[in-house]
């Protein structure tokens, strides 16, 4: 299944995140579900994504953020000697997970509790983008800032003289 975005590119300006997420996502669908995990909002801004890692630990864990995707991948360390193995129900493979962040959003901590890898996530909202108040002016100041119908002419002589 695929999507045509041509429409949406030639009328909108900075979505081609979009198409990348979207054709990612569609990717992705067809990936295995090893290890299995949970994501969750605990807060306005904050998400915790848990994966269920038993048999591994932390040395074998590594987490990367690059270009908006959070990659959680894991090794299999060296088998310990368990003795004559009749039944492996515990996957001990190893796996690769990607996650497609948010403009924004960063990853805070990880921490691993029985055999669980909590990643703490957190959208941050920059103060370029927070809605902010604009003041309204009353009087003579809002007019100067009116845009005039016609151009007015500057004479030389009406700008005032240089301190010497």
């Amino acid at each position: 299944m695929s999507y045509d975005f041509a429409p949406l590119f030639r009328s909108a300006i900075g979505f081609d995140r979009l198409a990348q997420v979207m054709d990612t996502a569609a990717r992705t669908a067809a990936s295995p579900s090893y290890p299995p995990y949970d994501i969750a909002k605990t807060g306005n801004d904050s998400y915790s994504l848990t994966m269920a890692i038993a048999g591994f630990g932390a040395d074998d864990i590594e987490l990367v953020v690059q270009d908006n995707t959070l990659v959680v991948s894991g090794r299999v360390s060296e088998p310990q000697n368990e003795g004559e193995i009749l039944h492996r129900g515990i996957a001990r493979r190893a796996f690769e997970r990607r996650f497609a962040l948010a403009d924004h959003v960063e990853v805070t901590g990880a921490e691993m509790n029985n055999g669980l890898l909590r990643i703490a996530v957190r959208q941050i909202v920059p103060e370029a983008l927070k809605p902010r108040r604009i003041p309204v002016q009353v009087g003579s100041s809002a007019s100067n800032t009116a845009v005039q119908s016609e151009p007015a002419l500057v004479q030389p002589d009406s700008f005032p003289a240089a301190a010497a």
